[in-house]
């Protein structure tokens, strides 16, 4: 089991109560850490790869193609939260994955309204919740990476 799925084991069997889990690609390229936060019911938001295969209700696609097939109208402008700047807007999308376990399964898309950059996110809650939940969850990793960075 890896540490990460550990971690929050040792965690949760000490009684705490985890809100959302975020990560990056090392954290949401692994299905193990994803089953263990399924199983404990922690919903989740992580990064993942454009080349990440995702299953939804019309077959298993590429996070990238399913990104390029996605209608204008999918699209929708939010904050990803507050930064040095003011609010960081960006487009974002999802789409629903057909996933043979219990709970929501989701493809968060995120556009950069500028440069068209796109980023990945697989989601998980034992219950769907509204896009701007997501957006809100994806945006909070940077708060922790930006203090990680101003303590390095």
């Amino acid at each position: 089991m890896p540490l990460a799925a550990r971690t929050i084991g040792r965690f949760l069997d000490a009684g705490h109560r985890v809100g959302w889990v975020a990560g990056d690609e090392v954290y949401g390229s692994n299905p193990k850490l994803r089953s263990v936060l399924e199983e404990r019911k922690v919903d989740y938001v992580l990064a993942v790869a454009c080349s990440a295969e995702v299953t939804t209700f019309a077959g298993k696609f590429r996070a990238d193609a399913l990104a390029a097939k996605l209608p204008k109208r999918a699209w929708q402008k939010l904050s990803a939260g507050a930064g040095a700047k003011g609010h960081r807007f960006y487009d974002w999308a999802v789409i629903d994955l057909a996933e043979e376990r219990p709970g929501s399964h989701r493809l968060l898309i995120r556009r950069n309204r500028t440069t068209g950059e796109l980023a990945y996110h697989r989601c998980f809650s034992p219950a769907p919740v509204p896009l701007a939940t997501l957006v809100r969850v994806a945006g909070s990793r940077w708060r922790v990476e930006e203090t990680l960075q101003d303590h390095a």
